[in-house]
């Protein structure tokens, strides 16, 4: 089965999302821009370790940097879980119309013993 760019996509925004830290930073970045230092204020960790986490959200289009004076601020890029959102309802449909069909034919099943 091939891989898609589509794909490609979701298995990178996912596999940034796995990450704990990588989670934090996008919900900071929920409630506005924020620079590098800001998002790296609440962990015990180097500025430059912060800057990876950063990188990694980037190449899967979660947020982006711009120049502001000397400072590069992040912000978020919801457009880029509109894929992952599409993803997740579509699987939620599926397995809500299995459950459904599963209960149907159990229910039958259980008439047909009470017969």
């Amino acid at each position: 089965m091939g891989s898609t760019l589509a794909d490609q996509q979701l298995d990178a925004l996912f596999t940034a999302l796995s990450d704990r830290t990588r989670r934090d930073i996008v919900a900071r970045l929920s409630r506005g821009e924020a620079t590098v230092k800001e998002l790296a204020e609440p962990y015990a960790m180097s500025l430059q370790a912060v800057s990876q986490h950063i990188r990694v959200l980037e190449r899967c289009g979660l947020i982006s940097q711009r120049r502001h004076r000397q400072t590069r601020p992040c912000r978020l890029e919801p457009a880029a879980l509109d894929a992952a959102l599409s993803w997740i309802e579509e699987s939620r449909r599926v397995w809500s119309e299995r459950m459904d069909r599963l209960e149907t034919h159990l229910a039958r099943l259980q008439e047909g013993e009470k017969q």
